[in-house]
């Protein structure tokens, strides 16, 4: 990840998709920007996305997808970096298709830890094939995809632990 410049911060702020893809501006953390998004994206889901019915949810992740997809590419036009690290909407996707499984019950506190942990572990381990769409697949798209693979990981390996419990 680059440091961002005075310069930058002004040009990705003002336009709208430079506070969508900076997760409402938690990507603009000067330390771990990645995980303070997916904690951020944490309060949307607490407080509204976890009430909804699971095909919802989904719905909202589909376009939350697309939306993320549209604000990373111009906002990475914008800093001139196409994945630079303050872009973390990528995070909120990841973190809501990784708590998609509490949609269906278990949603307390302790369901919710334990999936920002997994996500997290796969977003930074990057297990094939999110290593691969994180090499190689670019622009908005590749913002966003790596992190929708290591959450369907996070929502697997969720899922499991939960119907073992």
């Amino acid at each position: 990840m680059s440091a961002m410049s005075p310069e930058q911060r002004r040009n990705l702020l003002r336009h709208p998709a430079g506070w969508i893809a900076s997760g409402l501006g938690s990507g603009l953390s000067p330390v771990a920007p990645g995980t303070v998004g997916s904690f951020a994206a944490l309060l949307p889901w607490w407080l509204v996305l976890r009430q909804l019915p699971p095909s919802t949810l989904a719905a909202v992740i589909v376009i939350a997808f697309a939306l993320g997809t549209w604000a990373c590419a111009i906002a990475g036009s914008r800093l001139g970096v196409a994945d630079h690290g303050a872009l973390v909407w990528d995070e909120f996707v990841g973190m809501w298709i990784t708590l998609w499984p509490l949609s269906f019950g278990n949603a307390n506190g302790w369901w919710v830890a334990a999936g920002f942990a997994a996500f997290r572990l796969f977003d930074i381990a990057k297990p094939w094939p999110v290593s691969w769409a994180d090499r190689h697949v670019k622009g908005g798209l590749g913002v966003m995809l790596d992190d929708v693979l290591a959450g369907l990981y996070a929502a697997l390996a969720l899922a499991v632990i939960q119907r073992l419990l």
